[in-house]
């Protein structure tokens, strides 16, 4: 299986501040590289109370600084919401400084107080979301080109050529028509989407892209040595995330969410999809996972206090990666030393 982490910086009022979050995420990005993993996914929203990440860019500078071969996977970056021009000059520097480890998946986005934010016609969202892909390709191919009336050029180019992988998101049939005609591969966030894709891509001519992983990545997995006491510890940051993304969802008018409107820890604890286990229990629920499959990490959810995050993910490396090693079922522990 792959290793990932993912953070969305969410601070609520009852959590760990901003700054430590920040700070913690840096250090485990590091952590995370000297172990093998390979992505850390890094999300994007505005105006939010909690703090949600508004400008994952320069986090992910900053992680690319501590680390030589993680790679950067922006999911969702909310396209209609930056400056073509600019979007490319950014992502193509950061290509350039980490030596070519930068990943997009492109978004919609679909909260209406964000696109008065940046005044953006809700209305043109789409038509903005589809030529700010198009100027993303002319702009990263180093040739003069127009642009709103003016000839204009974009250097230096990235590193990855032609461009940096660019994914599609999204969970309504819409987002699965948009990723054949424009992406590289498409990552949908509910079941079912991929035939549709993938149909869509026939009928085109165009290439299918990479399949998604077989089984869904656990939204939340904590490795503890007494996961009973740990759930009442993490439940009110893993309940109000999943609260959270649940309620933001109503604001998508199609489409939906994985995260449920959990109202217990009861609840929550018989999700298949959160997990709090001890390092035994983790293996063997580890082992369920395919070599194309991904496991992500969220270690800081809903402003989880730094410390409660390290605990498990010390627990992770010294008792549940040296297993999963030596059953080879991880696909890259070239670096750990196991």
């Amino acid at each position: 299986m792959r290793l990932a982490l993912r953070y969305d910086m969410r601070a609520p009022a009852f959590g760990a501040p901003a700054a430590d979050l920040y700070a913690a995420s840096i250090e485990q990005a590091a952590w995370a590289d000297r172990l093998g993993f390979e992505t850390v996914y890094l999300a994007e929203h505005h105006g939010a109370d909690d703090g949600y990440s508004p400008a994952p860019m320069i986090q992910a500078a900053a992680m690319m600084g501590v680390s030589g071969q993680l790679r950067v996977h922006f999911s969702a970056l909310l396209v209609p919401l930056h400056d073509p021009i600019r979007l490319a000059e950014d992502l193509a520097i950061l290509d350039l400084v980490s030596g070519g480890r930068v990943e997009i998946t492109a978004g919609l986005g679909y909260r209406p107080h964000e696109y008065r934010m940046f005044g953006v016609d809700k209305r043109r969202r789409v038509a903005v979301f589809e030529e700010t892909l198009r100027i993303l390709q002319l702009a990263w191919a180093g040739e003069p080109f127009e642009y709103r009336g003016e000839t204009v050029v974009v250097r230096p180019r990235p590193v990855q050529q032609p461009r940096p992988p660019i994914y599609i998101g999204g969970s309504a049939p819409a987002s699965a028509l948009r990723a054949a005609r424009f992406g590289d591969g498409y990552l949908p966030a509910m079941p079912g989407l991929w035939e549709l894709y993938a149909a869509e891509c026939e009928r085109l001519g165009r290439p299918v892209g990479p399949l998604p992983p077989a089984r869904p990545s656990p939204l939340f997995l904590h490795v503890s040595e007494d996961p009973e006491r740990d759930w009442q510890t993490v439940a009110p940051h893993v309940l109000y995330t999943a609260r959270s993304n649940a309620e933001w969802a109503k604001e998508r008018g199609v489409g939906a969410t994985p995260y449920p409107a959990a109202t217990s820890v009861a609840e929550l604890a018989a999700h298949p999809r959160f997990q709090v286990l001890t390092p035994d229990e983790c293996v063997d629920y580890l082992l369920d996972f395919g070599p194309t499959d991904e496991v992500q990490l969220q270690p800081l959810m809903g402003g989880l206090p730094p410390e409660i995050g390290w605990a498990s993910l010390q627990l992770f490396e010294h008792k549940v990666l040296p297993r999963l090693d030596d059953a080879g079922r991880r696909a890259d522990a070239s670096r750990d030393g196991h």
